[in-house]
């Protein structure tokens, strides 16, 4: 029943956009694996998860793989593990402004104040000559985001840890097959966190997994998943319910095993869509792959520029009517977000993560668009820009 939903949900999403935003692959692997699952009544933590998280580590180079229910809660406890190495609550971590909101959440939830740094709007990450002056004596470690799946540049912000003895937590949700000069990004920073969520491109339909090669936070992150429970019954950290169950898992492991398709097919479009925009270069700035990279293609983002004569809700409206879905290309936290008045922050805080959110949008490129949708899209924003365009 939960697959067949599935595909009409699907099928609806295309009958209403010519290029929808997201798609879902549930293998027939994975529903093979989620029978037998369902056939031996036992359908929380299990074999399939054990072999899930072995998989995914193996995929992303690291030595361990821990899985938890979403990727915030992959985030929340790769920053509560920072309490076996000497953290205190109240203690402080650096995020940048401008990602999904659930990475600022999950600092709050693990006991820790998030730090925000303002980003570069031509790289949507974190600005590595601003976070030097947001360090003080209670910062305990640094969370890049690869957002879009784009690399943060991680060998400033690498350094910068190693000189103020600092912990990385890659937050790389949307980074799945992502490189950066030569190294898969997760594998960097000390901890890595990454969603499965629908829109991924491993997914378990709701999920997260950690991954680390380092073997004393790996035994932490497994205790904190399920209550801080150490042994049978012996609490030993104050954790979290987080646990991925078999039918998650089952998902998983058949986008594993189609994971090289889906990676090809994303960065095909990506690619294709970078082409497309080169020749809009006067109106937005558009994600580009530098040759030091490869971005992990989740999704293409678009940024309206400050002279075009349009704006960014123009450009939407004008999308969607023409079947192009989009979303908003998140917010900057502090700023734009009521939860985070407490900190304090004023609008002009963070002037390019306000920009971005003002200005950004980004639309779909996973693996059930072709290249004629691609070039549809082309067409659409060709047509927008002779109406709408100084």
């Amino acid at each position: 029943m939960t697959i067949d939903n599935q595909k009409s949900s699907t099928l609806s999403a295309k009958a209403k956009f010519k290029v929808p935003f997201g798609t879902v692959s549930i293998t027939d692997k994975a529903k093979e694996l989620i029978n037998e699952a369902l056939a031996s009544n036992w359908v929380t933590r299990g074999k399939y998860t054990d072999e899930f998280e072995k998989k995914f580590a193996t995929l992303f180079g690291a030595k361990h793989g821990v899985s938890v229910s979403s990727g915030t809660d992959a985030d929340t406890i790769a920053c509560a593990v920072l309490y076996d190495f000497g953290a205190e609550r109240g203690d402080e971590i650096i995020v940048p402004a401008l990602t999904f909101v659930a990475t600022g959440n999950s600092v709050l939830a693990a006991g820790f104040k998030p730090v925000f740094v303002d980003v570069k709007r031509d790289t949507l990450n974190i600005d590595p000559d601003k976070i030097e002056a947001a360090i003080t004596p209670k910062t305990r470690a640094i969370m890049p985001v690869h957002l879009m799946g784009k690399p943060a540049d991680m060998d400033a912000i690498m350094a910068i840890a190693k000189k103020h003895n600092l912990y990385v937590i890659e937050d790389a949700a949307e980074a799945h097959g992502a490189e950066y000069k030569g190294k898969v990004c997760g594998s960097i920073g000390d901890m890595a966190c990454y969603s499965l969520y629908a829109a991924h491109i491993i997914t378990t339909i709701e999920g997260g997994i950690m991954i680390t090669n380092n073997d004393q936070m790996a035994n932490a992150m497994i205790s904190l998943r399920n209550h801080g429970i150490e042994g049978k019954f012996q609490f030993k950290r104050i954790g979290f319910s987080a646990k991925m169950n078999e039918l998650e898992a089952a998902v998983g492991l058949g986008n594993i095993e189609i994971y090289d398709h889906i990676l090809n097919t994303r960065r095909r479009n990506l690619l294709h869509l970078i082409d497309i925009f080169k020749k809009y270069d006067d109106y937005f700035i558009s994600i580009r792959e530098e040759t030091h990279e490869k971005i992990g293609p989740h999704a293409f983002s678009i940024i309206v520029r400050e002279t075009t004569g349009f704006s960014k809700d123009e450009f939407v409206s004008y999308l969607e009517e023409k079947g192009v879905d989009s979303r908003n290309l998140f917010y900057s936290i502090p700023t734009q977000t009521d939860s985070y008045r407490f900190l304090g922050h004023t609008l002009g805080d963070f002037p390019e993560a306000e920009f971005c959110s003002d200005n950004g949008t980004h639309i779909g490129i996973h693996q059930d668009l072709d290249i004629e949708q691609l070039d549809y899209v082309g067409q659409v924003v060709e047509e927008f820009l002779k109406t709408y365009a100084k």
